[in-house]
């Protein structure tokens, strides 16, 4: 997922969409253990979404104070 929109979203839903990745996140792990998975890039890409969402919903929390 891009920056852009991550933007676009508001916070409400960066936070739902934060959660459903961290869900997907963990469930991803717990099958690549047991079975390698296809593509295994995809947890670190996961990672990475969930990362740039935390950054860009502080932003937004920090620019609403001001």
């Amino acid at each position: 997922m891009k920056s852009s929109e991550i933007r676009e979203m508001t916070p409400q839903e960066i936070e739902e969409r934060i959660d459903t990745l961290s869900q997907e996140l963990v469930r991803m792990k717990l099958n690549h253990t047991i079975s390698p998975l296809e593509n295994p890039m995809k947890i670190k890409q996961t990672r990475r979404d969930i990362a740039r969402m935390k950054t860009i919903l502080r932003q937004k929390q920090l620019n609403e104070k001001q």
